[in-house]
């Protein structure tokens, strides 16, 4: 009998199936896990990114980050390690292969059922690979899982089989751990330094203007929000480009939006070159937010 028996993509904020392996086992045992892991999937939000929950013969497992959550239904012979490791090459291969999005306008379950085909090859080689054969992947995955254990859930709990967590649950505190995002460039760094000048000119402008204004007119509160609405979207600019974000293009064109529609607000008080400074160093921060990826997943640990 195979380890990795089922796995699904789910989106993280509602639970909403994206995609599903079609292998199905018409065992009773294998129906109530199936269950159980649909009403686990409704409340990953709740949880943290790596979790397990133990049936009496199955066992699931499930690794968020970001819009997207993996899960999985094992065997008991399953390791926790290979599991993980199971999940976080399939969280490679989605996320590879369908943009934040899609996957966040995805509307119908299963929106993505094409992705089957890519879930069977996976389980398919992790249910036939050796312990060697996965090599650094899954040392670093057993290091994690050391250094940071998953939520253990008990799925034999009635308060936990209807999705509500108990006092018994153990849920470590600390966030899950990040992916890597590619090397910060010389370019990146411009772009931030550049950035965070500009936040600080538009934050003591807007400072200087509401502690020197005698009379706050609604003239005067637009001027006042068209330079610290342009400061907070400088700052988030900054935060985008040095920690990955899901939903990451909206995000940019919003705050780039915001930069832009603030300093075509305050034309009176800048020249044409000193709007043209601000735009530009947004749209280089833009740019550079968008072409620094998530790296490249261990060429071990695929497929």
């Amino acid at each position: 009998m195979s380890m990795i028996l089922f796995a699904c993509v789910v989106r993280v904020r509602d639970g909403l199936p994206l995609s599903a392996s079609t292998d199905f086992y018409h065992t009773q045992e294998f129906l109530e896990i199936r269950r159980r892991l649909k009403t686990l999937a409704l409340r990953l939000a709740q949880y943290p990114g790596r979790g397990s929950a133990q049936g009496r013969d199955f066992s699931i497992h499930f690794s968020s980050s970001g819009d997207v959550a993996c899960m999985a239904i094992c065997s008991h012979r399953c390791p926790a390690a290979m599991a993980f490791c199971f999940l976080e090459t399939l969280w490679w291969e989605f996320t590879a292969s369908y943009d934040t999005t899609c996957i966040g306008l995805a509307s119908r379950p299963y929106a993505f059922l094409e992705f089957d085909s890519i879930i069977q090859k996976v389980k398919w080689h992790f249910n036939h690979v050796t312990f060697a054969q996965l090599g650094s992947s899954l040392e670093k995955i057993q290091e994690e899982l050391e250094f940071q254990p998953p939520a253990v859930l008990t799925l034999d709990d009635p308060d936990v089989a209807n999705g509500v967590m108990n006092g018994h649950t153990q849920m470590p505190l600390e966030p899950a751990p990040n992916f890597r995002m590619e090397p910060v460039t010389a370019l990146g760094v411009l772009s931030l330094v550049l950035n965070i000048m500009c936040a600080a000119l538009n934050l003591i402008r807007g400072i200087h203007l509401a502690e020197h204004s005698l009379q706050v007119t609604h003239e005067e509160v637009g001027n006042i929000l068209a330079f610290l609405i342009p400061f907070v979207a400088c700052i988030f600019q900054c935060y985008l480009y040095l920690v990955y974000s899901p939903a990451r293009t909206t995000k940019v064109v919003l705050m780039l939006l915001f930069i832009c529609l603030g300093n075509a607000y305050l034309h009176g008080l800048r020249n044409l070159w000193q709007i043209l400074f601000h735009v530009g160093v947004a749209s280089l921060s833009s740019h550079q937010i968008l072409t620094r990826q998530l790296q490249e997943k261990p060429a071990d640990c695929g497929v």
